[in-house]
């Protein structure tokens, strides 16, 4: 068979097909050109899933007349400079795009339409290609005083087969939503808005760059609520910067979907972060509830890779350890900064539970006229005599003495969990706050705290081993079985003695004694996976976590255990000083916070 040299235009229709694999990306590509153009409104449109027509307006640069024809041609890029020597470095990106393939590839599978006028030029000009036939420059509108306008119709008309695999109009605009919301949240200071079938479904104005802006603009994204249970996160390490915000483990998702990774401003979907991710949260959240976050890596470019993929989706770290321990060790120092703290959506929640109730005489208002209403007690409902709330009045005192030369008397209700005062069906405490009620369950909160002292303890003094009276080889794919003989110290640290044996083998010589008898190869295999999917081997951490929280279940204060106030009182205490109490061990939380300017507006009060 012979070798053939490809023409121009099939060329591009190839690199179409990985730059562009449906409108969303085509979005992307022509949003970061106006992104690294200086832009600071991005005005989006899309009709039909984006494939009848998408168009992107901006404020950015410009392009003049000459420029127009360059920037349709394959591999001609702004964005990459030669050096003294004349060479292109490509360790050092400092922007969005560089590869110069986007608006070429798109113009061999679409209509595409593009219109400039250059910073400080009276005349604007416009460029059309189809399926990449390009014509000439001609003047044209422009409705800014600089600025590109990209407009882009029937989509993949000149690859029909390609429009086979396209999903819905409405899974397609979906998919822009997401793509544009992702390149909102790490430009706070650029405005957007987007159409959708002339329908506005995001309109976000500027906000002052830094940390108060970005969480202003993710709150406008991801909802009110987040910005109320989100996290400051804000670290350095050996010149690794990550900053951001994550949600409370109470404030946890089914699936991942509201997470969102970010490498110097670039939007990026990357197993290596979203490992560290989890990881940060396995010791609160159970395996079926992810946790909510924006968490943005800032490095020197030289320090990571973003020419492994054409979509730029991926990138590679040069020293990866580095980033995902960054990464775990700053959301667990802001989950610990947290305390007890829960999310505000448990008291939301509970709230819209009531429901305003009237009750009324079956004889109406001629009852009151004849003179009241009589008691009815000739009906006994079920229950009634059973014991389901009990209180202390002599031991309820609301106050309790400081000990020191100043002797003073601190009120219980200045607490953040305020005063117990009763404890109702022997499972819930009910307290009250200076400006509120808080209502605690009593196992899953002492399960919490248990939890917490088996974990310092097993820290203080390491995970106790036991050695395996024959030592178990496991056998591995050669590549799996060195990923895991690399994390030999780690594993260690938890209890787990293992060395090399030979290519594709591993040896297990002693396993942790919290775990029993257990079954080591399953172990290994589970901790391969783990480094091959996460880079982290989080299946033995989260074995120990799980035994530790069984115990921690089983010897905690029991749900139908009368306490007496001074109990539940030394409760309260003990969770406002245990970092992470206001959730139990799977996540779920420990107490809810009705606050009193609500509890009156369930009564009509306000």
């Amino acid at each position: 068979m012979p070798i053939r040299r490809l023409p121009p235009e099939t060329v591009n229709r190839i690199a179409a097909g990985e730059v562009v694999e449906r409108p969303a990306s085509a979005i992307k590509e022509i949003v970061e050109n106006s992104l690294d153009a200086g832009a600071l409104q991005v005005d989006i449109q899309a009709d039909d899933g984006g494939l009848s027509r998408i168009l992107v307006v901006d404020d950015g640069g410009g392009m003049s007349r000459d420029e127009l024809a360059l920037a349709l041609e394959r591999h001609a890029t702004s964005k990459l400079s030669p050096n003294a020597a004349g060479d292109f470095d490509l360790m050092h990106i400092g922007t969005l795009g560089f590869r110069g393939e986007a608006l070429p590839s798109i113009g061999s599978v679409a209509r595409l339409t593009l219109t400039a006028r250059e910073r400080g030029s009276g005349e604007a000009y416009s460029l059309t290609v189809e399926g990449g036939a390009m014509g000439e420059p001609r003047p044209a509108a422009f409705a800014g005083a600089h600025g590109a306008r990209v407009e882009v119709r029937d989509l993949f008309f000149a690859t029909p087969a390609r429009l086979k695999f396209m999903k819905s109009a409405r899974a397609e605009s979906m998919a822009i939503a997401e793509e544009v919301k992702r390149q909102a949240m790490a430009h706070e200071a650029t405005g957007f808005s987007l159409d959708l079938d002339g329908r506005r479904v995001l309109r976000l104005p500027p906000e002052r760059p830094g940390p108060e802006g970005r969480l202003k603009r993710l709150s406008a994204i991801l909802g009110a609520d987040f910005e109320d249970n989100a996290l400051l996160i804000d670290q350095q390490r050996d010149g690794v910067e990550l900053t951001g915000y994550a949600g409370l483990p109470t404030y946890s998702r089914g699936n991942a979907g509201h997470q969102y990774l970010f490498v110097n401003d670039r939007p990026v979907r990357d197993r290596l972060l979203q490992g560290a991710l989890r990881a940060a949260y396995a010791d609160f959240l159970a395996r079926d509830r992810h946790p909510t976050a924006a968490l943005f890596v800032t490095l020197d470019p030289e320090l990571v890779d973003v020419n492994v993929h054409p979509a730029k989706a991926e990138v590679r770290f040069r020293d990866p350890a580095l980033v995902r321990g960054l990464i775990v060790g700053a959301l667990r120092h802001a989950l610990a900064g947290a305390g007890h703290r829960a999310a505000t959506t448990v008291a939301t929640a509970a709230l819209s539970g009531f429901r305003p109730q009237t009750m009324a005489s079956a004889r109406g208002f001629s009852a009151w006229t004849g003179g009241g209403w009589a008691p009815q007690t000739a009906q006994t409902l079920p229950g009634v005599e059973e014991i389901s709330a009990r209180f202390e009045r002599d031991d309820f005192a609301p106050t309790e003495p400081m000990r020191g030369p100043t002797a003073e008397v601190i009120d219980l209700t200045d607490y953040p969990l305020g005063a117990a005062r009763a404890q109702v069906h022997e499972t819930y405490i009910v307290a009250q706050t200076r400006d509120g009620v808080v209502i605690v369950d009593q196992h899953a909160a002492h399960e919490r705290l248990v939890y917490e002292r088996m974990k310092a303890e097993m820290d203080r003094g390491g995970v106790t081993r036991q050695a395996l009276l024959l030592p178990e080889v496991v056998d591995l794919d050669p590549a799996e079985a060195e990923r895991v003989a690399e994390r030999a110290d780690e594993l260690a640290a938890l209890g787990l003695i293992i060395e090399p044996f030979g290519p594709g083998a591993i040896l297990v010589r002693e396993t942790p004694a919290l775990l029993g008898e257990t079954d080591a190869a399953g172990l290994i295999r589970d901790i391969a996976d783990d480094l091959a999917e996460n880079g982290a081997p989080l299946a033995l951490g989260e074995r120990l976590q799980a035994v530790c929280s069984t115990m921690a279940c089983h010897g905690s204060v029991r749900a139908g255990r009368r306490l007496t106030a001074a109990e539940m009182n030394a409760l309260l205490r003990e969770m406002e000083a245990t970092p992470h109490s206001g959730q139990c061990n799977h996540g779920r939380p420990t107490y809810v916070e009705l606050k009193l300017a609500d509890i009156e507006k369930l009564f009509g009060r306000r």
